[in-house]
């Protein structure tokens, strides 16, 4: 029986913004990705984005790396811990961002990049039982439900040949648009029994196999023990990880808070207008609240579903 060694490891998405960046360890993101998409993956560099800065935003809601693999192909992965209300419409707007900045003006279209978007969730989003959904864009017939196949000329390299030739080739829509993974990690709950439900059983728990053979997990082992850090970074992940829970507990108590003052406000009026209006001046007391405890205005807005100059508003009468 393969013993679980419960020596403490940071979260993977604190190492993701600390330590996975370095490239010694690549091999543990490298591994993640091997796992996750079926094929071997090398990454050949990491790019920087805005939300990978080290603000107040950074500490408690989502960091992401931008990798390109061997073959040129971008890879977005993104950690969310709190929900979003217009999560879906925001990686779709990644997705179209790396596409962009990734082709130039005047750059023919064959030049845009396949993108894989791996988003790991620490909520739950949607209705099913899964734990990891992947979606694509595909095109079938109506009538006779066979995909489309896209043909055309390219110039390829053949074996022996210096000079390019023109070839045929076929693609279908897969490898061409988005790709998208969404773990939701909450959800995992079964024996780490295959390679991907290890890396599953990680994110979710930070346990991991001291005699583990799958790619990533063993280097993660090493690398990512808590007890390995300095003095100094312990106390910033300590931080990290009390941040987190108060976002979490800090969202769901003004939550709850303002549905109770939304329904109090509602039965006081005794009519539909009271209840529409109770609920709002509740979310209005939740986002004043949120405001109070230092969280910045778009995630109070997001968090409540309200308007910022609605939030603005009521903030400077009360």
């Amino acid at each position: 029986m393969t013993d679980v060694v419960y020596t403490k490891h940071t979260r993977f998405d604190w190492a993701m913004k600390r330590l996975l960046r370095q490239k010694a360890n690549y091999g543990v993101l490298e591994g993640f990705l091997t796992v996750l998409l079926g094929e071997e993956i090398t990454i050949s560099e990491i790019l920087e984005s805005e939300s990978n800065q080290d603000d107040d935003w950074g500490k408690f809601n989502c960091v992401d790396i931008k990798a390109i693999d061997s073959a040129g192909d971008i890879i977005l992965i993104e950690i969310q811990n709190s929900r979003e209300k217009y999560f879906f419409e925001r990686i779709l707007f990644g997705t179209s961002k790396a596409i962009t900045e990734h082709i130039y003006k005047g750059d023919a279209y064959s030049e845009v990049k396949k993108i894989y978007s791996i988003n790991i969730l620490y909520f739950n989003l949607g209705q099913g039982k899964d734990y990891i959904y992947k979606g694509q864009t595909d095109f079938y017939g109506l009538n006779t439900r066979e995909e489309l196949k896209i043909q055309r000329r390219e110039r390829k390299f053949i074996t022996g040949s210096e000079e390019p030739v023109l070839q045929t080739v076929e693609r279908s829509a897969q490898e061409i648009f988005p790709t998208y993974f969404l773990l939701m990690v909450n959800r995992f709950d079964e024996l780490a029994k295959s390679p991907l439900a290890e890396w599953m059983e990680y994110l979710k728990n930070g346990i991991i196999r001291k005699d583990t053979t799958t790619p990533g997990l063993a280097q993660a082992y090493e690398e990512l023990r808590y007890y390995n850090l300095s003095d100094k970074e312990r106390q910033v992940y300590d931080r990290y990880m009390m941040n987190i829970a108060r976002e979490k507990d800090t969202i769901e108590t003004a939550r709850d808070e303002g549905l109770a003052e939304g329904h109090a406000e509602g039965r006081a009026e005794g009519r539909a207008e009271g209840l529409e209006e109770g609920k709002k001046l509740g979310k209005l007391e939740t986002a004043r609240q949120l405001l109070a405890m230092k969280m910045d205005l778009p995630t109070v807005a997001a968090a409540t579903g309200l308007s910022e100059a609605e939030i603005e508003s009521f903030a400077a009468k009360n």
